[in-house]
C-alpha cells in the first residue's frame, strides 16, 4: 500500500499541534514533580555532629537535594538521647519543610523518659526506615573469652559476674544485654559510659571485659585486632563480620536487637507528602554511592513503605518499653 501523501502545509500544521501539546504538558509534569515548599528542607539530626545519626543524615541529604531540586540542609539538635531534636520535629511545620533523622533510642525514650514534651505515637509519624545494623558484643584481645559461650559459662559460675560496657544507661545495648541476661540466667554487670568514644577507649585499654556497640563503633578496633568480636545481635550474620555468629546461632533463640536509623515527620503531615518523601528516600537508598557509603558505616539499607516503617518502630516501642519497665531502668 502506498503511503498517504501529506502536503507541506499539513505537515506544518501537525508539527505546530504536537509542539503545542508538548508545551501544555510540560507545566503539568513540572508541577507534579515539584516539592511543595520552595526550600530549604531541614533534615534534623537528633544527635550531635560526628556520630552515626549525623553521618547518615549527611549521606542522605545531597541525594535528596539532587532528586528534589530543593536545598536540603542538615541541622544537629542533640540532647536527651535524641529527644530534644525529636521534639522540635514533632512541633514543627508539617508542610514538607522539616524532617528528622533518628536512632534506635527513638524506640526507647518514651519508656525511659516518661516526661517527654511530646507523644511519640501521637505527634510523630515514621516516613522511612533507612537501615539496620547489628550490635557487636566484643572483648579485649587479652581477655580469656574466645566465644560468647565462654562468657555465658563465666556469668553462670557465680561470684561477681562479668562486666560489660555500653554507651549509657537505657541505650539499646544496655537493654539488649539486660534482656539476654534475664532470659538466660546470666550475671552480667552493666558499666555505662557517656557515648561510644569513652566506651571504646576503655574497651581497647582492657578496662572493661566486654563491650556492646554498633558495627560503626566497634569494627575499627576489631580490624586492628585490639577487640575480639564474640557475637552479633541480629538474626543474620553481618557481611562485614562474616565469621562472627549471631546470638541465635549460639542457642539464644529468637534473639534480635538491631541498631536502626529512620526518618520521621510531624503526625499532621499529609499522607501523600509522607508517601512522596518515602519514595524519594527509597530512590536515594538505591543509589549505589549512597548504599556503599552507608555500608561503610555497617548499615544494611532498607526500602519499604511508611506503613512498614511505622510497624517496625511500633514493635521497637513495645519491646524495649517492656524491658525498661520490667527492669526499672532509668536514664542515670
Amino acid at each position: 500500500m502506498r503511503p498517504m501523501f501529506q502536503s507541506p502545509a499539513r505537515r506544518r500544521w501537525l508539527g505546530h499541534a504536537l509542539a503545542s501539546l508538548a508545551a501544555l504538558a510540560l507545566p503539568a509534569l513540572s508541577q507534579a514533580q515539584a516539592w511543595p515548599t520552595a526550600g530549604p528542607i531541614r533534615l534534623v539530626a537528633v544527635f550531635p555532629p560526628g556520630g552515626s545519626v549525623d553521618q547518615v543524615a549527611r549521606i542522605l541529604a545531597p541525594a535528596l537535594q539532587q532528586q528534589l531540586g530543593v536545598s536540603v540542609i542538615v541541622e544537629n539538635k542533640g540532647g536527651a538521647s535524641g529527644a530534644i531534636g525529636t521534639g522540635e520535629v514533632a512541633r514543627g511545620a508539617a508542610d514538607g519543610s522539616q524532617f528528622g533523622v533518628v536512632f534506635d533510642t527513638h524506640g526507647v525514650n518514651p519508656a525511659l523518659q516518661p516526661k517527654l514534651a511530646f507523644d511519640t505515637r501521637r505527634d510523630l509519624t515514621t516516613v522511612a526506615l533507612l537501615g539496620t545494623s547489628p550490635m557487636v558484643i566484643s572483648t579485649h584481645a587479652d581477655q580469656p573469652y574466645k566465644s560468647f559461650t565462654d562468657v555465658a559459662a563465666a556469668a553462670k559460675a557465680g561470684g561477681k559476674g562479668v562486666a560489660y560496657g555500653t554507651i549509657g544507661n537505657g541505650s539499646l545495648g544496655h537493654l539488649a544485654v539486660t534482656l539476654l541476661a534475664k532470659g538466660a540466667g546470666l550475671e552480667l554487670v552493666h558499666v555505662p559510659y557517656k557515648g561510644g568514644g569513652p566506651l571504646m577507649q576503655d574497651a581497647i585499654a582492657g578496662h572493661v571485659p566486654l563491650s556492646i556497640g554498633s558495627v560503626f563503633v566497634a569494627k575499627p578496633h576489631i580490624d586492628s585486632k585490639r577487640l575480639r568480636p564474640l557475637a552479633v545481635t541480629t538474626a543474620q550474620r553481618h557481611p562485614s563480620l562474616p565469621d562472627v555468629p549471631t546470638l541465635a546461632e549460639l542457642g539464644f533463640r529468637n534473639f534480635e536487637a538491631p541498631a536502626w536509623w529512620a526518618v520521621i515527620a510531624p503526625a499532621k503531615m499529609a499522607p501523600e507528602l509522607v508517601q512522596r518523601m518515602n519514595a524519594e528516600i527509597n530512590k536515594a537508598l538505591q543509589n549505589p554511592d549512597v548504599a556503599a557509603r552507608l555500608a561503610q558505616q555497617g548499615i544494611s539499607v532498607n526500602t519499604g513503605t511508611p506503613a512498614q516503617a511505622q510497624t517496625f518502630v511500633d514493635r521497637q516501642l513495645e519491646t524495649w518499653g517492656k524491658v525498661v519497665r520490667d527492669n526499672g531502668i532509668t536514664p542515670d
